[in-house]
């Protein structure tokens, strides 16, 4: 049959560890990169059938760990518009990273195949990036192997932040058409960005001072430093900034002591980064998805995270709807998940007077509901995020027609701000470029910013388990309905503390589930976060 022979001994080349199983998660698969030669194959033969389901359709795959020590890495599939896989195919995918033979990994392709109508002899392309791991190039060849036994028409193009192939991915499929969202090239993706942003940033002075980015010693660094060479400086209306943790030549250094996650889960800034009270501060995480602000003011660390930005980015969207005279016509909406802050999602209800909508934790289901909005913003905690315009909200902007000078620059901004924002998904550099668009544009210092509204004291914490498949979650993960009983212990704990919220859910890429809790003190939150992380013990054990 079709590519069988070519499958069987590509496979044989690279043999599913014995023992070990696998599952495509939120982020893909993700684990240590040394037993991911036969997955990454096999991701391949999905990509061949994903592609050839959607008639020839450009399929993105990226490798890559995120946030991830240096010696993990994963690999994930982009839809054709540059969002995540379908959900239906994520059990595909699992279905063949774990079939246990060469054979039995041919039988489940074509038993896919069938299932899906697709045929084999179909038109396939596939275009695929990494980061910045050792591992990278080894599994990228694994890769190719699949493409290469199953005739796709393929296109490497080599170290990318994952954004940015979410983003070619999308202008590979839309080249040529009324749709088009860019040129096919990472010179496009930058030349895009910067067109907009210095657009964006026409009304403004420059910037108020310099940003320091962190680059998590990941892809992002590079990847900045070609950016900054399209980009204006302060002096010329634009931004100054300083790129620290860019070491990609060591890739051990990946993600250590620095980067979006370390800067979240710690509550401060890398070491390395040596800012001055009040600077302007940005980190990336490893592949340039995630970003968080920070400051310190005197010597207190100050995080402007996810929820920060999105209420930022929400307010400035919707003065500008309300500006340019199209306020009726654009209903704009936050996205939120159980991490959120309490005072951010009340803030937001209270006093920006938007809809809060909530999902499950993952870029996806966020993304998902973000398109009920005309302008939909949706970001996680950990500064994973992006802002969504429905083809409704892009019409009206375009073709709308201004009443009077205000209006005409209000407008001008706003479609500047559909260019700059990679609505694909969560784009660290994108989204700096908005962030600093909307400090100017408000004259606002990091800490006008924070004070917006007052965070309640938080406390994240991870427990190591045996199953982390025992915690199931209900009502957006706020609650868990199993194990049995441990959700009514957790009502107890809450009950005690004042402005208490606290929930428990199982990580979606180690065997570990994460503790979020929050309450009037910082004393307070520390307190529930560890007799919660307790309860997780003793009902995991």
């Amino acid at each position: 049959m079709e590519h069988d022979k070519a499958i069987l001994e590509a496979s044989a080349r690279h043999a599913k560890p014995e023992g070990q199983s696998f599952e495509y998660g939120t982020a893909g698969f993700r684990m240590k990169a040394n037993i991911l030669d036969s997955t990454v194959y096999r991701v391949g033969l999905l990509a061949a059938l994903r592609s050839r389901k959607l008639n020839g359709h450009t399929i993105g795959v990226m490798i890559t760990a995120s946030h991830n020590p240096p010696q993990d890495n994963g690999v994930k599939l982009v839809d054709p518009m540059g969002e995540m896989l379908e959900t239906s195919w994520e059990a595909y995918a699992t279905e063949l990273a774990n079939a246990p033979s060469d054979q039995a990994l041919v039988d489940a392709y074509h038993k896919i195949a069938e299932s899906q109508k697709i045929k084999l002899s179909a038109p396939a392309r596939v275009i695929f990036a990494r980061d910045t791991r050792a591992s990278g190039s080894r599994l990228a060849a694994n890769l190719v192997d699949a493409l290469k036994a199953t005739e796709v028409d393929y296109e490497d193009f080599k170290l990318l932040t994952t954004p940015q192939l979410h983003y070619l991915v999308r202008c590979d499929n839309t080249k040529g058409t009324q749709y088009a969202y860019g040129d096919v090239s990472e010179k496009g993706y930058y030349e895009k960005l910067s067109d907009a942003f210095k657009r964006a940033m026409k009304g403004p002075s420059a910037s108020n001072g310099t940003l320091t980015v962190d680059c998590a010693n990941g892809v992002g660094g590079p990847k900045l430093r070609e950016l900054m060479k399209y980009l204006p400086t302060a002096k010329d209306g634009g931004i100054d900034i300083r790129v620290v943790n860019d070491d990609v030549l060591k890739p051990e250094m990946l993600n250590v002591e620095c980067g979006a996650d370390f800067v979240k889960t710690q509550q401060r800034a890398p070491p390395s980064s040596k800012a001055a009270s009040g600077d302007r501060c940005a980190s990336y995480d490893g592949d340039a998805d995630r970003i968080v602000y920070y400051f310190l003011e005197g010597t207190t660390f100050r995080l402007l995270d996810g929820d920060r930005i999105a209420t930022l980015a929400a307010s400035f969207l919707a003065d500008l709807a309300r500006t340019s005279g199209l306020v009726e016509e654009l209903k704009v909406g936050i996205v939120q998940t159980a991490y959120a802050n309490g005072a951010s999602t009340k803030y937001v209800e209270e006093n920006l007077k938007m809809e809060v909508v909530f999902t499950p934790t993952g870029v996806k289901w966020l993304h998902h509901a973000a398109t009920r909005f005309d302008i939909g913003v949706y970001f996680e905690a950990n500064g994973h995020g992006t802002v969504l315009f429905s083809d409704t909200a892009l019409k009206a902007i375009s073709q709308y027609q201004p009443k009077s000078p205000a209006q005409a620059t209000a407008l001008e901004t706003l479609r500047a701000l559909t260019d700059l924002i990679n609505q694909t998904v969560g784009d660290a550099l994108s989204d700096m470029l908005l962030v600093e668009v909307i400090l100017a544009h408000k004259g606002w210092t990091p800490k006008e910013w924070l004070n917006t509204y007052v965070d309640l004291p938080n406390r994240l914490l991870k427990v190591e388990v045996r199953d982390r498949g025992m915690f199931k979650t209900t009502d957006a993960e706020r609650r868990l309905e199993s194990p049995p009983g441990i959700q009514e212990n957790i009502d107890k704990l809450v009950g005690q503390y004042r402005n208490g919220r606290s929930f428990a859910r199982a990580s979606g890429t180690e065997d570990a589930v994460r503790v979020y809790a929050e309450a009037a003190s910082r004393t307070e939150a520390d307190a529930l976060a560890q007799k919660v992380a307790e309860q997780v013990k003793i009902h995991g054990a």
